[in-house]
């Protein structure tokens, strides 16, 4: 499929080509109506036209301004569909809503997602990679301010230290994605940093990536490999594929761009008394360490906060509510978050650092048995709390800290024993 004449770039400005491609997208779309009562392979050719003429009347002038050639636009575009099988699309001329399966990992049960054999694994891993590159991370701790261990459990997280097999074609995914997904405003910018990278000469056989689109070693979004891929092994190239060093580079270089404070933790974990209530957890609830820790607040270790961290700002963390392990975290864990919006991701790292640093040592408390919800359950629970005033952060379906604060303080406001996690019982009563 040729996108574009290379010859020849489109004529006109950018607001007639908008125009008229948007009368095309209307009338492909009539069409695409009328197919779904027709087959489905109907219904995929009529999907594919339609893709075909967004690429051409809506993308490619973006491109273009980008500095990226026809030659190459049509290049990375040749025999490119939508892949449909991918989760979390919309199909045109429908509306998006949540899901009513969670597809992401860091959104199903914790004990499921810190599995001994999974966290073995990377803590296992690490160590033995922290002995086979201990030049390499003490000189990227010097240069960044990140211990190697976290640069490390990222990477084994990632990408099982490189052992992990991307099959996904990363231009169909992040087209797809940029073309018909829920959050397609949010891989636009990724398909076009694509492109650029392209562009830049990274040949196309390197653009294998997750179902997400995400590539290479350290599972960089292509946006993030411009933006802050690094040399580790000095050779001037940043290669996230096949140089190891730079893909630890790659990693630290992210972290501390997005604001990781040298010489400070992640977090620690601790035991909440119930005289400490689980909906002041939060990123904004924030307060110093020492006051947590005169609220009664202790870790499970036994030992004090260290001094130069009972000074600073920590957060109370309960990821599963009352049903799971409790944390004072910092600022840190948060800029761990940027490398994945999830708290169990950035706890995971964390916890896999601390091991391969300190050795093995689960968690104190266990992770209590859940309900099994949908995402679409969650998700009418939260309109429900919405309704009565919370804030939830969305209708989204997945429970994070502000929908957890919002159950706790709903529970209490009802005289019930707060537990800060859907149940059930909640969905039933709040729907």
């Amino acid at each position: 499929m040729e996108v574009l004449a290379p010859s020849r770039p489109p004529r006109g400005g950018a607001g007639r080509q908008a125009g008229t491609g948007q009368l095309r997208a209307l009338s492909l779309l009539i069409c695409l109506t009328c197919a779904l009562l027709v087959s489905s392979p109907t219904v995929a050719a009529s999907i594919d036209a339609l893709f075909t003429d967004w690429l051409k009347s809506d993308l490619w002038p973006e491109a273009r301004a980008r500095g990226v050639s026809a030659e190459t636009f049509n290049a990375a575009f040749a025999g490119v569909k939508p892949n449909l099988d991918l989760p979390d699309l919309v199909m045109p001329g429908e509306k998006p809503s949540p899901p009513q399966q969670q597809h992401q990992a860091e959104f199903r049960s914790p004990a499921a997602y810190f599995a001994e054999n999974v966290v073995g694994a990377v803590t296992a891993g690490g160590r033995t990679r922290a002995r086979r590159f201990a030049s390499t991370l003490s000189a990227l701790e010097a240069r960044y301010g990140v211990p190697g261990a976290i640069l490390l459990a990222i990477w084994g997280r990632e990408s099982g230290f490189g052992s992990a097999k991307l099959r996904y074609d990363a231009i169909e995914v992040l087209a797809t994605k940029a073309f018909m997904s829920i959050r397609k405003d949010e891989f636009r910018p990724e398909l076009l940093a694509a492109l650029e990278m392209i562009q830049r000469g990274t040949p196309g056989s390197a653009l294998k990536s997750s179902w997400a689109g995400a590539l290479g070693q350290p599972q960089f979004l292509p946006g993030s490999y411009l933006k802050h891929a690094a040399d580790g092994d000095g050779d001037g190239n940043a290669d996230i594929w096949d140089s190891e060093a730079d893909t630890l580079a790659s990693i630290a270089n992210y972290l501390k761009n997005n604001g990781w404070v040298a010489g400070r933790d992640w977090g620690f974990e601790v035991a909440v008394p119930v005289s400490v209530p689980c909906s002041l957890e939060g990123p904004d609830r924030g307060r110093p360490i020492s006051e947590w820790a005169a609220m009664g607040i202790a870790r499970v270790s036994g030992r004090p906060f260290p001094d130069h961290e009972a000074r600073q700002q920590g957060f109370l963390l309960m990821p599963a509510g009352r049903h799971g392990p409790a944390f004072i975290v910092t600022p840190n864990f948060y800029v761990l978050k940027t490398y994945n919006e999830s708290d169990l991701y950035a706890l995971f790292v964390g916890h896999a650092a601390d091991r391969i640093m300190y050795g093995d040592r689960r968690f104190s408390a266990g992770w209590g048995k859940l309900d099994s919800l949908h995402r679409s359950d969650i998700a009418a629970m939260q309109r429900g709390l919405e309704h009565l005033g919370h804030d939830v952060g969305g209708a989204d379906g997945l429970p994070g800290y502000k929908t957890r604060r919002s159950v706790g303080e709903w529970q209490a406001s009802r005289g019930l024993a707060p537990t800060c996690f859907p149940d059930a019982t909640l969905v039933k009563a709040l729907r």
